[in-house]
């Protein structure tokens, strides 16, 4: 109840490796408070063994321009460096206005210049959409897909994750209220991980 989620069945278990992979976790909402944010930190704490989790912040990421390319600021350095160093990203994210946020759609800008050194080329993701509304950020969802398709981002496509009625995700101390929930979002993180052992061979570093 108080969700929207459309999935795949899984094939059930969860990955087991001797070191965990880095991923990279881009949230599309700047909002101290925000739905998406609490999210990532329950993730992080469910996180199986196989994955560490680990947030990537934006909000300090001036507006690309191709002009400061050859000088780029302190936080897009790091921002890359950090991107550059993990082995895969997740995103998590609201809709605004049927798309992605923008702070989102400028990180991933940031991050694919200059021409040839994109530092998301080649590394395995997921996507995890979340909206006070009833569809889950279904329209940021497949608009985020739709960019990294040319950036070279194997995005997992099964479980597909929209969660909707945001507002009654969490209970009074942030955790997720419903077992379903965090069942289904345990199972997500452990599809992840083997999409990521499937794709890290193959990826470009």
């Amino acid at each position: 109840r108080g969700r929207f989620v459309h999935f795949a069945t899984l094939l059930r278990g969860t990955p087991t490796m001797s070191t965990p992979h880095n991923v990279a976790v881009v949230i599309g909402s700047l909002r101290k408070e925000s739905l998406n944010r609490k999210l990532a930190n329950s993730l992080i704490g469910m996180a199986p063994p196989a994955l560490k989790l680990a947030i990537v912040e934006i909000g300090d990421l001036p507006l690309f321009n191709q002009d400061h390319e050859a000088d780029p600021t302190p936080p897009v350095r790091e921002f890359k460096q950090k991107i550059a160093a993990a082995d895969a990203v997740l995103f998590i994210t609201p809709e605004y206005n049927r798309s992605v946020p923008g702070v989102l759609k400028n990180a991933l800008d940031v991050g694919s210049r200059p021409y040839g050194q994109s530092v998301w080329n080649g590394k395995p993701g997921a996507v995890i959409s979340l909206s006070p509304g009833a569809i889950g950020g279904f329209g940021a969802n497949h608009h985020l897909r739709q960019s990294l398709v040319f950036l070279n981002v194997p995005m997992m496509a099964q479980p597909e994750a929209y969660i909707g009625n945001g507002g009654q995700l969490f209970d009074a101390q942030g955790a997720i209220a419903a077992d379903n929930t965090r069942n289904f979002l345990k199972d997500f993180l452990d599809a992840f991980a083997r999409w990521i052992e499937r794709n890290a061979a193959t990826g470009a570093k």
